[in-house]
């Protein structure tokens, strides 16, 4: 285990909603699921760079899971009114990362994609390198964590944009969109392009 890895895990397990969360997600049944993105960074930069983590704040609780036996958005639906039965209170939102190449161009422009062979693949390609970034629970409660390109601009508190499957102008857009330096001082941005 990585130093990285253990302050993530302290900054998990000190946090009762996301380790709540994370619960609700392993129980669920949904194969191969983790929580990532904006939920994980909003807590250690909140934690660490801003007023402290508010769950109030959290735009939605982003659910992969990978099954290439169900490849409709009608099962992302179901897998996201599963988890809302667990647990009505956060805006989960659950997606097949087996399923994003049946639906990416149509939803963000470009050539179609291939299909992704893992979770680990698919965060790969997620907009920036803080938030390709997922953690869940084993069966022991031991928290695994999955980062493709590892932790320290996440820990480190740096806004980088990730060329793997979105362009700087879409990385431009979401900068503006999420004002990380606005909503935690101590964020480093590195503009894209």
């Amino acid at each position: 285990m990585t130093t990285g890895e253990q302050e993530l895990r302290e900054l998990v397990a000190g946090c009762a909603w996301l380790t709540r969360a994370l619960t609700v997600v392993r129980d669920s049944g949904l194969p191969d699921a983790w929580i990532g993105a904006g939920a994980l960074r909003d807590l250690v930069w909140g934690e660490r760079y801003g007023d402290g983590f508010d769950p109030t704040t959290v735009r939605d609780v982003d659910v992969v899971f990978f099954d290439p036996t169900r490849l409709t958005r009608d099962d992302d639906h179901r897998a996201t009114a599963r988890l809302t039965a667990g647990w009505p209170d956060p805006p989960w939102q659950a997606r097949n990362q087996a399923a994003v190449h049946t639906w990416y161009a149509a939803r963000f422009g470009g050539d179609p994609i291939e299909p992704y062979r893992s979770v680990a693949e698919a965060v790969a390609t997620w907009p920036e390198y803080a938030t390709a970034v997922v953690v869940r629970l084993d069966p022991a409660d031991r928290l695994e964590v999955c980062a493709p390109y590892g932790l320290a601009d996440l820990l480190g508190g740096v806004w980088r944009h990730n060329p793997a499957r979105v362009d700087v102008a879409r990385s431009r857009q979401r900068l503006a969109r999420h004002r990380p330096a606005q909503r935690w001082p101590g964020v480093t941005v590195i503009e894209p392009g």
